[in-house]
C-alpha cells in the first residue's frame, strides 16, 4: 500500500497544482479520511475478528481494544484513502469540466454515461455561481449570511435562508437541461462529439499501466489471502 501511495503522489505531482491553491482541500480531505480511519478501525476493531493481537490498552466506555495490529491496519486504510485523494485531485483540478464527456468518450465508455459525467462536472461551477447569486439577492435584501459573529452553528443557520431558493434554481436548471437534451433528440441514436481526442503514445502507456496494475491486483486478490503486516516495532511496543 506504501507503493500504491508513492506511485498516487508521483501522479498527483505530475499535475502540477500549486499547493496554496489546495491547501484547505487537502487539509478536510486528510481529516475526513482519518475521522473515518479511526472510527472504522480503531474505535470499533470490527475488522480484527478472529487475529491474534499485541494490545496496548481498552478504551474506556465502548472497551474496544486498541493493539499493534488495529494501528497497523489503520495506517493501511489511511494510506489507501490518501491514494484515492492524490488521484483525484488532478482529475478535479487538472482538467476542464467542458473536457469530462469527451474524454471518457475517447476511452470507449457509453455515450450516456459520458453525458452524465459530462454534465455532472458542469453542474458544479454553474451550482457555485448560484449559491453567490443568491447570497448577493439576500444581502441586498438586507440579510447577510457572510456576517462575521457567532459559532459555527449561527453561521450554518445563517445559510438557511439559502437553501430553498438555491435548491429551486437547480431544479429550473436541470429542467432546462433537460429539455435542451430532448429537444436535440438525444437517446434517439448514436451521437457524435464536436471534439475528438488523439491519444499518444505517452497516453497508451499510462492507460496500458493502469490496466496491467488494476488487472494484477484484481487477479492477486482472488489467487492469494491477504494477510495483515504488522511493523515490528509496532509489536514491540506492546506491554509483555
Amino acid at each position: 500500500m506504501a507503493g500504491l501511495l508513492v506511485l498516487a503522489l508521483v501522479y498527483y505531482r505530475a499535475g502540477g497544482i500549486p499547493f496554496h491553491q489546495v491547501r484547505r482541500n487537502w487539509i478536510a480531505a486528510l481529516t475526513l479520511i482519518t475521522i473515518v480511519v479511526v472510527v472504522n478501525t480503531v474505535l470499533t476493531g470490527s475488522r480484527l475478528e478472529g487475529v491474534a493481537v499485541h494490545p496496548y490498552f481498552t478504551i474506556p466506555v465502548v472497551g474496544t481494544v486498541v493493539s499493534a495490529e488495529s494501528l497497523a491496519y489503520a495506517l493501511t486504510q489511511w494510506m489507501r484513502y490518501a491514494s484515492m485523494v492524490a488521484v483525484g485531485f488532478p482529475i478535479a483540478f487538472c482538467i476542464a469540466p467542458a473536457d469530462f464527456g469527451v474524454t471518457f468518450a475517447r476511452l470507449g465508455i457509453p455515450e450516456k454515461f459520458a453525458v452524465g459525467v459530462d454534465l455532472t462536472f458542469r453542474f458544479i461551477p454553474s451550482l457555485s455561481s448560484e449559491f453567490q447569486q443568491t447570497i448577493d439577492a439576500q444581502r441586498i435584501r438586507g440579510h447577510d449570511p457572510s456576517a462575521k459573529g457567532g459559532g459555527p452553528i449561527a453561521k450554518a443557520r445563517g445559510l438557511i435562508p439559502l437553501l430553498t431558493p438555491l435548491t429551486v434554481n437547480a431544479i429550473a436548471g436541470a429542467e432546462d437541461t433537460i429539455d435542451a437534451m430532448d429537444m436535440r433528440g438525444f437517446g434517439t441514436g448514436k451521437r457524435t462529439w464536436l471534439r475528438h481526442l488523439q491519444l499518444d503514445r505517452t497516453d497508451w502507456l499510462v492507460i496500458g499501466f493502469f490496466a496491467v496494475l488494476f488487472v494484477a491486483a484484481t487477479v492477486s486478490g482472488f489467487i492469494h489471502t491477504s494477510q495483515l503486516w504488522v511493523p515490528q516495532f509496532l509489536i514491540d511496543l506492546a506491554p509483555r
